[in-house]
């Protein structure tokens, strides 16, 4: 089985300082590129957080201080990586929900301007989940029927994961080896940004999909409360979600001259 692609996919995975998106830090990243004659191309990078590591998170991926003391900041790595990344689609597991918003703000604390306009992603979890509702070692098992030795290494699970689609679309022939059908296939709601704060209704119309506007339109809120705007460029939110919501308002400003 050989994905039928029209651009590159690059699958990826991260090892972080934690799971909070807008605050915590990549200290790992492996990317393995396939490109549509069949290529691949695989890199790996330990990352200087720059801030201390979590004993909580060493204990699951085994990645210290100490071992990153001397590593490249994400800062440092970043253009590298985005050179890597920006003519492909996507793929991971549980990435549409963790590795790429949290792969996005790195980027854009890097002044890398990422955006996933000209991209499409494909989350292997949520096949899975759909399919079978389990954990990446025993999609691994179930699909593969191989051990995942070494879980929690960012190249061993991008292997991984890469491994499982391609059982994946084997296994279910109503499954379109198309990487756009993925792609819609693993989508879970239609979000504007990657944490879910802004989302699309049935008109396509931006809305807010939390807190006390929850399922309000962007342009409804502004117009009645535009110090709201305001409070969440200044509060603990992604800074992607920022970017969304401020192209919103320029678009929304430039219409009216």
């Amino acid at each position: 089985m050989q994905l039928q692609l029209t651009k590159p996919i690059c699958f990826f995975d991260l090892e972080t300082t934690g799971t909070n998106v807008a605050k915590d830090r990549i200290v790992e990243i492996s990317i393995l590129k396939v490109y549509p004659n069949g290529n691949k191309e695989s890199r790996t990078w330990l990352v200087n957080p720059e801030m201390p590591i979590p004993a909580e998170s060493e204990a699951i991926h085994g990645i210290s201080d100490e071992k990153v003391a001397n590593e490249p900041t994400f800062k440092q790595l970043s253009k590298e990586i985005y050179a890597m990344i920006r003519d492909s689609d996507l793929g991971g597991f549980n990435s549409d929900r963790f590795d790429i918003p949290l792969l996005a703000e790195e980027m854009l604390r890097a002044d890398v301007d990422f955006d996933m306009k000209s991209m499409v992603s494909v989350d292997v979890q949520t096949i899975f989940h759909k399919m079978e509702k389990r954990t990446l070692e025993a999609a691994y098992k179930f699909y593969c029927d191989k051990d995942l030795d070494d879980a929690h290494s960012a190249e061993a699970d991008t292997l991984a994961t890469y491994e499982v689609l391609l059982a994946q679309l084997e296994r279910y022939p109503e499954l379109e080896n198309d990487i756009k059908r993925l792609s819609e296939f693993t989508t879970r709601r239609q979000n504007l940004d990657f944490a879910g704060f802004i989302g699309l209704n049935e008109n396509q119309e931006p809305i807010f999909a939390f807190g006390k506007h929850n399922g309000k339109t962007v342009e409804e809120v502004m117009e009645k409360e535009p110090g709201y705007f305001g409070w969440i460029l200044n509060a603990d939110f992604p800074l992607y979600t920022k970017k969304v919501l401020t192209q919103i308002k320029l678009s929304k400003l430039n219409n009216k001259f």
